[in-house]
C-alpha cells in the first residue's frame, strides 16, 4: 500500500499554508474531521453523565465508544483503558498509586532515554517514600543498553519505566526483552509509548507491559491522556478517588473528575483517521522519507543517533557546525521550517551527549513530503 498525499493533506486545513511542520514530536498537527468532531460535540451533544436527558444519554454513549477506540488502538480490553489531560499527569497520579504498597529502599529503574515525563514521577516519588531509583545506560548511538539495564535490576526492583521510542534521537528500544527483564525479578514493566504511537500500531497485550502511556496530541489528536493497565495488576492498586465515583469500568476509577468530553470525540476521530490510512502505508512512508533525510544530511551537521531507518523511527537530533541549535532552529523558523531545539524534556540523553544546549529536532510524520525534505536540506546545506 502507498499513500495518496494529496488526499492526504487535504484533510488537513492547517497544512494549506507556507510554513512547512517538522515539529510533529512536540505535537502534530490534527487533520479537520477532528476538529469537527471536537465542535460537533460541544453543538450537539454537550453535557455530563448520569443525567435523565437526551444529550447526557449521548455523552454516555460517546464516553463508551471512546474507550472501545482506546482498547482497539492499543490492543486490550476496555476496562483497561484510563483517560487523562496528558502523559505527565497520567503517570504522576498512576505512579503514586502503584506506590502505595512500596517500602523503604524498593528501587524504580529509568533509563538515559526517558522523557522526564517518565523520569520525574518517580524522582519524586523516591523523595516521598525514600525509594532508589536507577538509570539505565545508553551506547554511543543513543540505542539503550540492556545490559547495563540487567545490571541495574535487583529483587528490590519493582517498577521498569522506559520508552517506546525516544523522543529526542528516535532510537527504539526492545520492548520484549525489557519487559522479560522486569519480570523476571517480578517488576512491572511501565512503558512510555508518547514518541512512538504517530510512527506504528501498538499491541499491550503481545508486548506484555503492564502499563503504557500515549498522549492522542502526539497522533493526530486533541490534547489528551491515554493509558493502558493489565487488569491483574490494576485490579490489585486502590485508586485516588472521590467516594462517590464508580468503581467501573475498572480504568475509570484512575480518573479523576469529569472527563473532556469535546476532546475524546476529538480522539475517536483521530484513530479513525489514522485507521482509514493503515499503519502499513504510514510506516513505508516514513522509512522512505527518513531514508532521504539521512542520505541527503549536509557533513556539518551532525547527527546524534542510529544513522540508518533501522531501531528509529524519523526524528532527528543533530547540530551544525559552529552554530547554537537555537540559532539554527530561529534561521529555519524565518525560512519557513518549524523544528526544535534545546532538550525536548530527554535531560538524560542530553547530558549522556554532553550537549548542555541541546540539539536542533526535526521530526518526520507521515503528512510530510519529499519535497519539503529536500527543501529543508538545502536550507541545511547553506547554514554556515
Amino acid at each position: 500500500m502507498s499513500l495518496d498525499l494529496a488526499a492526504v493533506r487535504a484533510r488537513f486545513s492547517a497544512l494549506q499554508r507556507d510554513l512547512v511542520f517538522f515539529d510533529g514530536p512536540g505535537g502534530t498537527q490534527v487533520p479537520d474531521e477532528v476538529i469537527d468532531a471536537v465542535a460537533s460535540y460541544l453543538r450537539e451533544s454537550n453535557a455530563n453523565v448520569s443525567g435523565p436527558y437526551e444529550t447526557s444519554r449521548r455523552t454516555e454513549a460517546l464516553l463508551a465508544r471512546a474507550r472501545l477506540t482506546a482498547a482497539v488502538f492499543l490492543g486490550c480490553s476496555p476496562e483497561e483503558t484510563i483517560f487523562g489531560p496528558n502523559m505527565t499527569t497520567l503517570n504522576f497520579a498512576l505512579s503514586r498509586t502503584a506506590a502505595r504498597d512500596f517500602a523503604e529502599g524498593d528501587e524504580v529503574v529509568v533509563t538515559k532515554l526517558d522523557h522526564d515525563g517518565n523520569v520525574s514521577p518517580w524522582l519524586e516519588l523516591a523523595r516521598d517514600c525514600d525509594l532508589v531509583v536507577r538509570f539505565a545506560e545508553i551506547h554511543e548511538d543513543c540505542t539503550l543498553d540492556l545490559e547495563d539495564l540487567e545490571r541495574q535490576l535487583s529483587d528490590r526492583t519493582r517498577i521498569v519505566a522506559f520508552p517506546v521510542a525516544s523522543n529526542a534521537v528516535g532510537s527504539l528500544t526492545d520492548v520484549h526483552r525489557i519487559v522479560e527483564l522486569a519480570h523476571e525479578v517480578g517488576a512491572l514493566a511501565w512503558a512510555d509509548a508518547v514518541h512512538y504511537a504517530p510512527h506504528g500500531p501498538i499491541a499491550v497485550g503481545e508486548l506484555s507491559v503492564d502499563m503504557l502511556i500515549c498522549s492522542p496530541y502526539k497522533f493526530f489528536g486533541p490534547h489528551l491522556g491515554v493509558a493502558y493497565a493489565r487488569r491483574e495488576v490494576a485490579e490489585g492498586w486502590r485508586p485516588y478517588k472521590v467516594r462517590p465515583q464508580s468503581n467501573e469500568p475498572l480504568g475509570h476509577r484512575f480518573e479523576t473528575g469529569t472527563q473532556p468530553f469535546e476532546l475524546l470525540a476529538g480522539f475517536v476521530a483521530a484513530v479513525e483517521y489514522i485507521e482509514s490510512l493503515g499503519w502499513e502505508a504510514i510506516i513505508e512512508h516514513e522509512r522512505e522519507l527518513g531514508e532521504r533525510f539521512l542520505a541527503g544530511l549536509p557533513d556539518h551537521c551532525r547527527l546524534y543517533g542510529v544513522n540508518g531507518m533501522d531501531k528509529r523511527v524519523p526524528t532527528f537530533a543533530f547540530n551544525v557546525d559552529g552554530l547554537l541549535p537555537g540559532e539554527v532552529a530561529a534561521r529555519l523558523g524565518e525560512r519557513g521550517f518549524a523544528v526544535w531545539s534545546g532538550n525536548y524534556y530527554a535531560l538524560e540523553v542530553m547530558k549522556r551527549l554532553g550537549l548542555e544546549n541541546g540539539a536542533v529536532r526535526v521530526g518526520i510524520v507521515h503528512y510530510n513530503t519529499a519535497e519539503e525534505i529536500d527543501r529543508l536540506l538545502d536550507e541545511l546545506a547553506r547554514l554556515e
